[in-house]
């Protein structure tokens, strides 16, 4: 009887706690686009129209993702910081849209390919070269340039990237053992295609399966095309170099990255899938706990199974479909990778046919020596339960595995 009676009191705290979030905090697209409107004093969203992306998310995150207070929170100051952001740059990019056009983006670098196979360690060794350019988590964060700088004449946005993340890290602290970022370190292009609402971060934080249908049958031209100015915006009056870019989300929209970066040269990592499997499942089980209540683990991992296999195959069919880019394409081996970065960096740069210069190879190697391994890792069954559902598993990725030389083998129950 007192069992059942704490059950029903936390279920009656936990449907409370829900209705007063919700009165708060509505995630209705009118709501939030006139917050956004009174904020900025400005009124258009720009190029591409918010619509129906916008509502489709929220219905979306209302209806399918079981948020907590505390996320749907931080997702309404999440989406309405986007929105206020998006008001800001349409109003600068129409005032400066000549300019802003005329601004070269020569062969940028994308990386793409497996997650959670090095593409954080090797975007980080890219940016390290003074001729490249990745964008940095506080310009994408806050890409409006403020007024003034803040103490010893650095700019106030980094500041206020940093007291960002600091809070972040609070709300989520094992998030510093699957992906630290700190407002100095690139960035993601999922985060820039964020404020266009066509983006996998929604999907990677939240349990939207609407949204995640719509998305995948939409036209990211749309996105790639707004990527391409946010570049353009971030280089105003900077010297030009060349991007270097990652995200591995960009699977799924291959043809649209050509379409918007006709010169782009694509960097595929690869990894053992069943390590990958491993590593994304924490990954996202952290990122989720931040905005939504657990689901259903297994439900969760065999979803995760599917979608990298697919993901895998569709990069293989482009790849196929499109010998003419053939040359476009440099496979990098996560175990070749973390054993021999600079090694594995000279290679990329001789494919690539671009100098890789004294200063820029120390800077790498000062990086790969000094970069720790994530704090708090832990280690656990590949996938699943049992090393039979990990062979199971395994079956999905032979193809894939065979085309690049990988091994598909099950790793040993700790």
């Amino acid at each position: 009887m007192r069992a059942a009676s704490k059950l029903v009191g936390s279920a009656g705290r936990e449907a409370l706690g829900d209705a007063v979030s919700r009165r708060l905090w509505r995630l209705e697209s009118e709501t939030l686009c006139a917050e956004a409107r009174r904020r900025t004093g400005l009124a258009d969203f720009g190029e591409p129209p918010i619509e129906p992306a916008l509502s489709i998310l929220l219905d979306s995150l209302e209806r399918e993702a079981n948020l907590h207070p505390l996320g749907r929170f931080l997702m309404w100051m999440h989406l309405r910081g986007l929105l206020e952001t998006r008001l800001r740059l349409a109003e600068l990019w129409n005032q400066e849209a000549a300019a802003l056009a005329a601004s070269p983006l020569s062969k940028p670098v994308f990386i793409t390919g497996m997650p959670r196979s090095g593409s954080t360690l090797l975007h980080e060794l890219l940016g390290e070269d003074p001729a490249n350019r990745a964008p940095r988590v506080w310009e994408v964060m806050f890409p409006v340039p403020t007024p003034a700088s803040g103490r010893g004449g650095q700019d106030r946005r980094i500041r206020k990237s940093a007291v960002c993340l600091w809070w972040f890290r609070r709300l989520a602290p094992r998030s510093e053992s699957v992906h630290p970022l700190r407002a100095s370190t690139p960035h993601e292009c999922v985060a820039i295609q964020s404020y266009t609402l066509l983006s996998e971060e929604f999907i990677s934080t939240c349990r939207v399966p609407a949204y995640e249908a719509f998305l995948r049958a939409t036209d990211l031209g749309p996105a790639y095309a707004w990527q391409r100015r946010f570049l353009q915006h971030l280089q105003w009056n900077c010297p030009i170099r060349r991007w270097v870019l990652k995200s591995p989300d960009h699977v799924f929209g291959l043809a649209k990255l050509f379409s918007a970066f006709p010169d782009a040269r694509i960097i595929q990592t690869h990894r053992n899938p069943l390590e990958v499997l491993k590593s994304l499942n924490r990954l996202n089980e952290v990122l989720r706990g931040v905005f939504v209540r657990p689901g259903d683990p297994v439900q969760s991992e065999a979803r995760e199974a599917h979608e990298l296999a697919s993901n895998m195959e569709r990069l293989i069919r482009f790849r196929d479909a499109h010998p003419e880019l053939a040359s476009r394409f440099i496979d990098v081996n996560y175990s070749e990778l973390v054993s021999y970065p600079l090694p594995t960096v000279r290679r990329i740069y001789e494919q690539l046919d671009i100098p890789l210069t004294q200063e820029a190879a120390e800077r790498m190697r000062r990086l790969a020596g000094n970069r720790s391994r994530y704090r708090g890792r832990r280690r656990g069954p590949a996938v699943g339960d049992s090393r039979l559902g990990a062979i199971a598993e395994a079956r999905r990725f032979e193809r894939y595995c065979s085309r690049f030389g990988l091994s598909c083998e099950p790793a040993k129950l700790d």
